[in-house]
């Protein structure tokens, strides 16, 4: 309903007034798209009795009126979409937690606790969850190291040693770096863990546990192929909550 009709309004509506009312209430989305000649056609009235019925509700002209129920709808579309963002949210952490397994998220810790070194790889906007996980896990007294630099990646063989820990955040591996990266870890006798949200790509060939999460490729700046990060979020603060217990 666009305008509430009291019974202080309604009295003071004439009964031609109240048949202009009754048919904006009725027909929202056609209101927006008529003249006031065509209204008071509509309303079987006359434009004069469409403006004083208007101006008796509290509005100075018909476009005033147009225009709060163009800002409500907009309203109602804008939060629509809004939820809409949310339900995405929603749908990535439900689906990343029932796909992930006690027993992987148990194996990587297990990884982490013996490792010689630690060092956790990413390219691009991934860097800043792998810059996080370093951080915390350095706070827990972990000797860990944040890898995200290309050249760095093709001369990996030369850091890495056996008992280290590889630890390789991916959205879903599109970058060669890491799966060279991957292979370097092998060739000297390092573990590596794959987060990734892509399954059964490259990178699982020479991963030891590959650690999957949920998402659904839809593009948050699409310019720029920027997609949602939070499925390797969640698999993040499971092992760092894990290993703060």
């Amino acid at each position: 309903m666009i305008v509430e009709i009291t019974e202080e309004l309604k009295q003071q509506l004439t009964e031609a007034e109240r048949q202009v009312i009754e048919y904006i209430n009725q027909n929202e989305n056609e209101f927006l798209k008529l003249t006031i000649t065509e209204l008071a056609e509509k309303s079987f009235t006359s434009p004069p009795t469409v403006s004083r019925a208007v101006r008796k509700c509290g509005y100075n002209s018909l476009s005033e009126l147009r225009y709060k129920l163009s800002a409500q709808m907009e309203e109602i579309v804008e939060g629509e979409i809004v939820n809409e963002i949310f339900q995405r949210s929603v749908t990535e952490c439900m689906k990343t937690i029932e796909i992930l397994k006690a027993e992987t998220i148990l194996k990587v810790v297990r990884f982490i606790k013996t490792a010689r070194k630690i060092y956790i790889i990413a390219r691009g906007s991934t860097a800043w969850i792998a810059k996080d996980v370093e951080l915390q896990l350095q706070l827990l007294g972990y000797n860990t190291y944040m890898l995200s630099d290309s050249e760095v990646m093709k001369k990996s063989d030369k850091l890495f040693r056996e008992r280290d820990l590889i630890i390789i955040f991916s959205i879903k591996n599109s970058t060669p770096e890491l799966l060279l990266t991957a292979k370097n870890a092998k060739k000297v006798g390092a573990n590596v863990v794959t987060c990734c949200c892509l399954p059964k790509t490259d990178l699982e060939d020479y991963s030891d546990l590959s650690v999957l999460g949920y998402n659904q490729r839809d593009k948050t700046i699409e310019d720029f192929d920027i997609v949602s990060r939070l499925p390797l979020q969640i698999i993040a603060r499971t092992l760092i909550d894990y290993l703060n217990l």
